[in-house]
């Protein structure tokens, strides 16, 4: 009956089914169990692999035979009880969710975070979180794409163990900083298409403004007072010049070597608040000039400014 245990019979089904690639939900459906009965059923009797219905049978009635009053899950001494673990991993994840993380990469995750150095194997994590090995490996592989796990080999055995290193916090800052500060290129980059005075315009540059502040922070990277200073007299040189220059002919006319002026213009790129409340602009090869941010007047103001 669906409410009792497997049967024989059910256990030759999920064999068979499994073989035909059939998830756990579906398994679960055509059997009328929840899908957690059928993850823990393979999990618990397809260690090595692969899940054989006799098998299964065999272990199942070993166990009903020697089965005691089930007890509380026991700590060692010193770790915190089984059933707090639990509750910190599921309210854990339930606050990295809310940030956009999906619910089983957030459980994943959280139970690396809280794993010995060691780490987990995958199989660790099918019996921990009671899922399928297929949904565990679709939340380790977003999470290696961020960059927040990595991959070692299991000293005892033929499996991978994954960890959270002690490198992981900044890959992932530095990788959101990346994003960022491209965002903030992207917008400014519509503003020039769509215009100042349109609404798409408008739109984007308060984006690409935020995005570059959000990357500027993120950064932590400051500049030298030499190098603020090389930056500052590059714009004093193409407000002076009124036209734009060269990367050649602005070396040339301040007298510098051309990777100093190149510093000082990679300077003001990466710290656009130097120009406020002018910004750099690159019209051609290695060809440089000044305009106004578009953030700093309105439309309407630069419309009665041109009136």
């Amino acid at each position: 009956m669906p409410g009792g245990r497997l049967t024989h019979e059910d256990r030759r089904r999920i064999a068979a089914w499994l073989a035909e690639g059939l998830g756990y939900a579906e398994i679960g459906r055509r059997l009328g169990r929840p899908t957690s009965t059928i993850s823990r059923e393979v999990a618990r009797n397809g260690a090595s692999g692969d899940y054989v219905a006799d098998h299964a049978q065999r272990v199942s009635g070993h166990r009903a035979r020697g089965r005691k009053p089930a007890r509380p899950a026991e700590s060692a001494p010193g770790e915190q009880p089984a059933e707090v673990v639990r509750g910190f991993v599921d309210q854990f994840a339930t606050l990295l969710a809310a940030t956009g993380l999906p619910r089983m990469t957030s459980r994943v995750f959280v139970c690396l975070l809280t794993a010995d150095a060691d780490g987990l194997t995958a199989a660790d994590l099918v019996r921990r979180l009671e899922v399928s090995p297929a949904s565990v490996s679709k939340s380790i592989g977003h999470l290696e794409a961020m960059e927040l796990v990595v991959r070692r080999p299991d000293p005892g055995g033929r499996r991978e163990r994954y960890v959270i290193d002690d490198d992981a916090w900044l890959r992932a800052w530095q990788a959101d900083t990346g994003a960022h500060s491209k965002i903030a290129t992207a917008a400014r980059r519509g503003v020039e298409i769509f215009g100042t005075d349109t609404t798409a315009g408008t739109r984007l540059g308060a984006m690409g403004r935020f995005f570059a502040w959000l990357s500027e922070q993120m950064s932590g990277s400051t500049l030298t007072e030499a190098a603020v200073y090389d930056a500052l007299t590059v714009l004093a040189a193409l407000v002076h010049a009124d036209r734009p220059l060269t990367l050649g002919t602005l070396a040339t006319a301040l007298d510098w070597p051309e990777d100093r002026a190149t510093a000082a213009l990679d300077a003001i790129r990466r710290k656009p608040a130097i120009a406020d409340p002018l910004a750099l602009r690159t019209v051609g090869p290695r060809t440089y000039t000044l305009t106004t941010r578009p953030d700093r007047l309105s439309p309407a103001q630069r419309k009665a400014l041109h009136q």
